[in-house]
């Protein structure tokens, strides 16, 4: 990232935020709101959460702000936000629209001083994303994209056993990025995030590259710190009426020599979220599968494989980067289980921490949460953690 968040003092004890976007029947809105409240140490204070002035005042409300920094548009909460006190205003702005207003908002916001989160993909071309990048390091500000997958400790561990030569010289990466929510051509019966993601008005070139292809790419250098030097794509239409790819295969040439291929789809049916790689060297290999984050596998032509683990000392610091979440404000703890089996928990969180825990076992405020790169556990003595 470019600079660091300003605003912040030492005697503040909170950062600040504003959101764009994530109105009433947003999705990944209120998947931002809820990961940015898990640790307690940012609060939301402003948004500009539709384009319907209406729309925006009803979201803001539920969320209890204060009706003043509930604003009618983006441009209007730039210009309020701007004009206050420094140690009133907003620290950042959370950009979760559509991916068409990625730009003027986050120009309008950095040309007034404040950093920017921004969902993927940063722009929807690259002269507006350099023009962007121009104006941070000119404002001297942040620019974070949510690209969240980096974040498991496992996605860590494999970059470290990389960059320290486990794997020899990489030859081979292959990454997957299925899903099969748009196999139907749910956009025709009103389905607010097909009918955006389907329409290049609002997102762009692409869809399917451009929604999860993005992730594919951003996994491939980070892990890897390869390079793509050439591409051959072969995008497909097969929604009907359709104009925007929903379905790609991509062959990659990487800078090291090495070769690479990329799958990202929508129309799988039966997959959910199935952002996977496994990367060849010429001493082992690696495997991960992001929904089962927690296993990492190291395999040899010569003899068996080894799977990391997270949690444990063993792994290396980085992969190793976890804290005990802040609980001493909170007036109850949210625990979030993808097992009933997993609620006797529940009884040794409450005991221990002396205050009511509430668990849920719904499937989507876990994906919710996941996407967030959001991990909760609970280790054998019942502490609580949560993955950095």
């Amino acid at each position: 990232m470019i600079g660091i968040i300003k605003g912040a003092s030492e005697n503040q004890a909170k950062i600040k935020y504003g959101m764009i976007g994530g109105g009433p029947d947003a999705f990944f809105g209120s998947v931002h709101r809820k990961a940015a409240a898990m640790d307690g140490e940012i609060d939301l204070v402003a948004g500009a959460f539709s384009s319907s002035g209406e729309k925006s005042r009803i979201q803001g409300k539920e969320l209890m702000l204060e009706p003043g920094r509930i604003y009618d548009s983006y441009a209007e909460m730039a210009e309020e936000e701007a004009a206050l006190p420094e140690d009133e205003r907003i620290d950042f702005v959370s950009i979760v629209t559509p991916n068409y207003l990625h730009h003027p908002a986050a120009k309008l916001f950095l040309e007034a001083g404040i950093s920017i989160i921004c969902d993927k993909p940063m722009t929807t071309t690259l002269k507006e994303a350099e023009e962007l990048c121009r104006i941070t390091k000119s404002k001297d500000r942040v620019f974070a994209v949510t690209y969240t997958y980096t974040g498991y400790p496992m996605v860590k561990q494999a970059k470290k056993l990389i960059e320290d030569g486990v794997l020899g010289d990489i030859r081979k990466v292959v990454i997957e990025y299925p899903q099969g929510w748009l196999a139907k051509t749910i956009e025709k019966d009103g389905a607010k995030q097909a009918v955006w993601r389907t329409d290049p008005k609002q997102a762009g070139a692409s869809s399917c590259m451009g929604d999860l292809g993005t992730h594919i790419e951003n996994m491939s250098s980070y892990v890897t710190g390869l390079e793509i030097e050439e591409i051959m794509a072969d995008l497909s239409v097969f929604g009907e009426d359709r104009v925007l790819d929903d379905d790609g295969n991509v062959l990659v040439h990487f800078d090291n020599g090495a070769r690479g291929v990329f799958y990202a789809s929508q129309i799988s049916v039966g997959a959910e979220n199935g952002l996977k790689f496994r990367i060849y060297g010429t001493e082992s290999s690696l495997e991960w599968h992001q929904e089962n984050p927690n296993y990492l596998y190291l395999k040899y032509g010569d003899k068996p494989e080894k799977i990391y683990k997270h949690g444990n000392d063993y792994l290396e610091e980085v992969a190793r980067h976890i804290r005990a979440a802040n609980q001493t404000d909170a007036d109850a703890i949210l625990v979030s289980c993808t097992d009933l089996a997993t609620l006797p928990i529940v009884d040794t969180l409450e005991a221990e921490l002396g205050k009511p825990v509430i668990s849920s076992n719904s499937a989507t405020l876990w994906a919710s949460l996941r996407a967030a790169g959001i991990n909760d556990s609970v280790t054998p003595g019942g502490t609580l953690l949560r993955h950095c």
